[in-house]
């Protein structure tokens, strides 16, 4: 599946499976997606699930179907340090018809749990 995603371009996003089931991907936290002390923002956190749960839709979605965002939750755990790997899991609870529903789980390196993320997508028809 080739989807340009210039936001997690610039974030330094990496996809790394798609499937109907799952996304997962890996994001090297950076200084400059970090707050003090140097860990990784809640913001550069949600982003990452938010991309993964987009992604995971339009993985679902037939031809010519959009999808955006309508809801998202986040529980932070953990943080993640500069220089480590933040990486993400992205499985559905609910694949409908208008809307789909997905879980983020974003692990650390040492394999910590450092957030969960629940997001709603909007299935949008074509136009």
């Amino acid at each position: 599946m080739d989807i340009d995603l210039p936001f997690a371009s610039l974030m330094g996003l990496k996809v790394l499976e798609v499937t109907p089931e799952k996304v997962t991907a890996e994001l090297p936290v950076r200084p400059e997606l970090c707050t003090r002390p140097a860990i990784l923002h809640g913001g550069a956190v949600m982003a990452f699930a938010d991309t993964l749960g987009a992604v995971a839709t339009i993985a679902n979605l037939g031809a010519g179907f959009s999808t955006t965002t309508i809801e998202s939750k986040t529980n932070f755990f953990a943080g993640i340090p500069a220089g480590e790997t933040a990486h993400g899991e992205c499985t559905p609870l609910h694949r409908g018809r208008t809307t789909m529903v997905w879980q983020t789980r974003i692990t650390r390196a040492d394999g910590k749990l450092a957030a969960i993320v629940t997001q709603t997508q909007l299935v949008l028809a074509p136009r």
